[in-house]
């Protein structure tokens, strides 16, 4: 087996969670769960891509509702969409309300169905809304929430990926990466993550510290409890159900951050 470096599960983060042009070297467990572990590090850089875009347009004379929808462009832009699809797809699994077989079958059609269509449009509703707000309080506290909720969202895919949650499927992105990562290692970055939001969110005010820590775990909060729906009714993740809980991540955390 080829020797691990820190760099491979920084590639396999990068190289499969955005369109930034890294070339990833190893597509083995070892690497994979190292980048889940960097997974957060990957939603940061997407998370501030976003807030530039945010800025930028609040900056070229636009309200904050054009703001929110230039930030909220630009995830989508940097993982072409596939969370979205995902999310969409998960929907239409879990809507069909059928067996699990048949419910992954209709997750790996290309097609979108009626309960996917509704699940985009009310979130990037409450995306854009949520954004909005925040952009509105201030500049900085709107593109603070874009880091956030980019952060999160990628960390809940590190918490998703974590040994015990078993992969719906032998094949695909979520065959390669469910139970990779040690419990103790998903906990840490969890902990290392919230507490640099509450660091990061210190310069707006106590309360806003204990409003990020909040948005942060409840965010954790609604993927863990799609992470244990799918796996119940799917028998386990797969990529659709990891989109799935980035988008579900993101938009709890905007929308506890645009709350007060």
């Amino acid at each position: 087996m080829p020797r691990t470096s820190p760099f491979d599960g920084l590639r396999f983060a990068f190289g499969t969670l955005t369109v930034f042009p890294v070339r990833v070297t190893r597509w083995d467990r070892e690497a994979a769960r190292g980048g889940m572990l960097w997974a957060p590090a990957a939603g940061l850089a997407v998370g501030a891509v976003a807030a530039a875009a945010g800025l930028v347009t609040l900056f070229l004379g636009a309200g904050g509702l054009l703001a929110a929808v230039a930030a909220v462009a630009v995830p989508a832009v940097l993982t072409r969409g596939l969370h979205l699809d995902g999310l969409a797809d998960t929907a239409d699994g879990l809507g069909s309300g059928k067996p699990a077989e048949d419910a992954l079958r209709i997750m790996k059609q290309s097609d979108i169905g009626p309960f996917g269509v509704i699940t985009l449009v009310l979130t990037l509703f409450a995306q854009v809304a949520a954004l909005a707000q925040a952009y509105d309080a201030s500049w900085a506290r709107g593109a603070w929430a874009a880091v956030v909720s980019a952060t999160v969202a990628r960390l809940a895919l590190t918490l998703a990926a974590r040994a015990g949650v078993p992969a719906a499927r032998p094949e695909g992105l979520g065959a390669a990466v469910a139970g990779v990562v040690p419990m103790r290692g998903a906990l840490l970055a969890a902990v290392v993550v919230a507490g640099a939001a509450a660091a990061g969110s210190a310069a707006f005010g106590r309360y806003d510290v204990a409003r990020t820590v909040l948005a942060v775990v409840l965010a954790l909060a609604a993927a863990e409890a799609l992470v244990r729906h799918c796996t119940r009714r799917f028998g386990g993740v797969t990529g659709d159900v990891f989109g799935g809980l980035a988008e579900t991540a993101a938009t709890t955390a905007l929308v506890v951050l645009s709350l007060g």
